[in-house]
Parts: C-alpha cells; structure tokens; sequence
C-alpha cells in the first residue's frame, strides 16, 4: 500500500469514526446501525465493515479514539524532571475527557441499554476506563522507576489518582446540576489532589 492509498484510508476511518461518534451518542447505540453511519460518514457500507468487523467493534474504536484525541499521556517517561506538572497536566485532561459531552453521553447510554446489551458497558470499560487506567499504570510505574515516588502498585495507585481527579466537578457535570464549578475552582481542587497524591507516594 502506498502512501497516498495509506493516507486515503486513515481519512476514510477517521470519516467513519467521526459519525459513529456522533450517532452513537446522539441516538444510542440500538437505534445506531452500521448503514445508518456509512451515510453520515458518505462512505459504502462495504467501506465501513472493511475498517470495523461489526458495529460493537465499532463503538469499542470510537471509545479509544476519544480517549486517544485528549492526549492525556503524550510526554515521555523517559523525561520525569517535573512529575507535580505532568501529573497535572494529566488531571486536567482526564476531567475534560471525562466531563466531555461525548463521554457523559455514552456513561448514560451504557447505564440505560446494559441489561438490553449486557456486552455494551464491558467494551465500553475495556476501550475507555480500563485502557486509560494501565496508560496511567505506565506513568506509576516510571514514577516509582526513577525515585521519584514510591509506588510499589502501579495499577493500584492509578485508580487512586484518576478517582481522586473526578471530584465534585465530574459529579456535577454527570448529574447535570444548576451549579457548576468554575474553572478556578476546578483548577485548585486538581492541584491540591496532585499534591496530597504526592505526599502520600513521598519515597
């Protein structure tokens, strides 16, 4: 495959990608069928099944491609020389990931369709929360490499600190309340959780 085919493909998934994303949680995934998101992507269906084998291969992708596009974990680990802003930096990205409108809509789509399609909330788990979780593992672990922390369970302490990063914002966002947090205030809590999750790592 050269180049120009290879680059012609890529657009045509991301195409696919895009309206999958849009119908999946603008209409749910029952009422989102493969045909449906070959129109809103102006592709073949033939174009779509070639890129994705079925539809749950399809929202599995789509998941891992929004969790993909934050960025959350584009810096070295090779690279620590100031963990409390990249840890940061990390939390800010989590919570905008999570408080997203893409990703409170399909939380609320696989809470309501999980007993009609019991296998959505599992591969929405494996393509969001658990891959995000062992990236984050990674980080703990070069942390705890380098001396920096001492972290001696790496998935364990990444649960902590992505749970912890939720705070009332996410909470508020979830629930849709009147009152929301400013970006101050949002900002603060992130940085004082940054800091007692060092202090509680400290070798």
């Amino acid at each position: 495959m050269n180049s120009k085919t290879r680059n012609k493909s890529t657009a045509k998934r991301q195409q696919i990608l895009a309206a999958a994303t849009q119908l999946f949680t603008e209409q749910g995934y029952a009422s989102t069928s493969m045909d449906l998101i070959a129109r809103h992507a102006d592709v073949s269906k033939q174009t779509v099944y070639s890129h994705f084998g079925s539809k749950d291969e399809l929202f599995a992708a789509a998941i891992e491609d929004r969790c993909d596009s934050y960025q959350m974990l584009d810096f070295s680990l090779d690279d620590l020389s100031n963990p409390k802003e990249k840890l940061l930096t990390l939390a800010q990205r989590f919570l905008c990931m999570l408080t997203s409108k893409e990703a409170c809509a399909v939380h609320k789509i696989c809470a309501y369709e999980s007993k009609s399609y019991p296998l959505l909330s599992e591969l929405f788990y494996q393509a969001g929360p658990e891959k995000v979780t062992n990236d984050v593992a990674e980080l703990m672990t070069a942390l705890d490499k380098h001396q920096i922390l001492k972290i001696p369970d790496p998935h364990f302490a990444a649960l902590q600190f992505l749970n912890m990063m939720k705070g009332e914002a996410w909470m508020r966002v979830e629930f849709n309340t009147q009152h929301q947090l400013s970006q101050e205030e949002i900002d603060a809590y992130l940085r004082s959780s940054v800091e007692l999750f060092m202090r509680g790592y400290a070798p």
